[in-house]
């Protein structure tokens, strides 16, 4: 029987795994039927549109207290690190500001 859950267990997370990897980036995002989300590219333009000729390093997208955030960190070319956090629903700038 543990083996039959772990068998299960493990196709679930497979199946969700390949969902995830067959994201687009240049397309919006559909949650869970509720939400649609701005396209990744068009979010990190937005961000690396604040600091011209600046390096996008890692980004990632948050749920939190059920608002979308989308989170990139750049490098300016001064080498100075930013974070810029934008609504992953309106594409609106919420945070911009250096790293520390």
């Amino acid at each position: 029987m543990k083996r039959l859950t772990m068998l299960v267990a493990a196709g679930c997370a497979a199946s969700l795994a390949a969902q995830a990897l067959a994201a687009d980036p240049d397309k919006s995002l559909r949650g869970p039927g509720t939400v649609t989300i701005v396209a990744f590219d068009q979010l990190d333009a937005t961000a690396l549109a604040l600091h011209p000729g600046s390096t996008l390093l890692d980004t990632d997208l948050d749920e939190v207290y059920g608002k979308y955030l989308y989170e990139v960190e750049l490098e300016d070319v001064d080498g100075i690190e930013w974070e810029v956090e934008l609504d992953a629903l309106t594409g609106h700038v919420l945070k911009n500001h250096q790293d520390t």
